[in-house]
């Protein structure tokens, strides 16, 4: 008789798919909010969103993304527990931008052969970062690829839905002259850049080398500091919108492109940012990479966030009070420019 050959002989281990669901329940459950409806495992997420009642004209902003080749540096150095954070961030400063709060999210993960262990690992990320974005981690999907991925490799892309009140919206068409641009520092490189992250300072270098305690890193190594997850901006960027409404005209998230790149997404056609150079501390993790690289000022500022995360644009007369309720919660913040006549560009200064 023909020997039979089974999904599981093929490459597609269902029953360790049912323990890796299983050892991420709790992990999932700690990320619930109150409009949470039922339980991991069902066919689709439920929740509600009867607090859109509240509101005038309440608008979904949803945002997809992922984490790119800072993956390969997690996989090199078997650390998975950060990714998912940068994840989260990824998706949820995106519609941060537009004044939403983050309701829920969602995460896929394709893998090469899937281990409830590092399925646990890598969840345990999502969930971390579900809960410093204050959404809910309401459903996701493990594929495995056996045959087309390295049973060592994955990839993760995340998908966001938040809520906010058209009234409250931020948006370019609020930006006027004289605006005040306050940047909100990064965590480090985030997660953009990482394919010349990971030629100048990975790629050639043993463990031992890229372990070692740096100096010039506050003791900390150089992969600590290239796997350093994105910061997540959402609980003191809402904290700012709801105690100071109408003071944020526009959000700007740094993500690839860099400053030059993002900034000008928050404005309209008529005006520039200008931006003062050396107005903000530099990380030297991204001074490092770029040194490494031989950029030049400008390729630099257009690949990476140079220490600046977020940056709100502010009426002028409301910056002061933005400042001191940044400082009051504990939050470092930086005036980094201001808004002047122009054609949509970012300048430097």
């Amino acid at each position: 008789m023909a020997e039979e050959i089974t999904y599981a002989s093929a490459g597609v281990d269902t029953a360790e798919g049912a323990r890796a669901v299983d050892a991420i329940k709790p992990l999932v459950r700690q990320t619930y909010r109150p409009e949470v409806i039922g339980d991991i495992g069902g066919f689709g997420g439920l929740f509600s969103i009867a607090a859109a009642k509240d509101m005038e004209d309440p608008i979904l902003v949803s945002g997809t993304d992922g984490v790119g080749t800072k993956l390969k540096l997690a996989q090199a150095a078997g650390v998975h527990t950060t990714v998912g954070i940068d994840l989260v961030a990824m998706c949820a400063n995106d519609i941060l931008a537009t004044g939403a709060e983050p309701l829920l999210f969602l995460d896929y993960m394709a893998i090469g052969k899937l281990t409830s262990e590092a399925a646990s690992a890598i969840v345990e990320g999502v969930a971390e970062g579900c809960k410093l974005a204050g959404c809910a981690l309401i459903g996701g999907e493990m594929a495995e690829h056996p045959g087309v991925m390295d049973p060592d490799d994955y990839d993760l892309s995340g998908f966001c839905v938040g809520l906010v009140d058209r009234s409250r919206m931020l948006a370019s068409d609020h930006v006027r002259e004289g605006d005040v641009l306050i940047g909100l520092p990064s965590s480090g490189i985030h997660s953009n850049g990482y394919s010349l992250v990971r030629k100048v300072a990975f790629e050639g270098k043993d463990l031992a080398e890229l372990t070692e305690p740096r100096s010039w890193l506050d003791g900390a190594s150089l992969l600590e500091a290239l796997l350093q997850p994105t910061r997540i901006y959402v609980r003191p960027v809402l904290d700012i919108l709801r105690t100071l409404p109408g003071a944020v005209h526009a959000l700007a998230h740094i993500t690839g492109g860099g400053i030059t790149e993002n900034l000008n997404r928050a404005l309209p056609g008529t005006l520039d940012a200008q931006v003062n150079l050396g107005s903000w501390p530099e990380l030297p993790i991204i001074r490092f990479i770029c040194d490494a690289a031989n950029l030049s000022q400008e390729e630099a500022l257009k690949t990476f966030n140079m220490g600046l995360g977020m940056v709100l644009l502010v009426a002028a007369d409301q910056a002061d009070a933005v400042m001191e309720r940044l400082k009051a919660t504990d939050e470092d913040a930086y005036v980094v420019g201001e808004v002047i006549s122009g054609t949509g560009q970012v300048v430097y200064r």
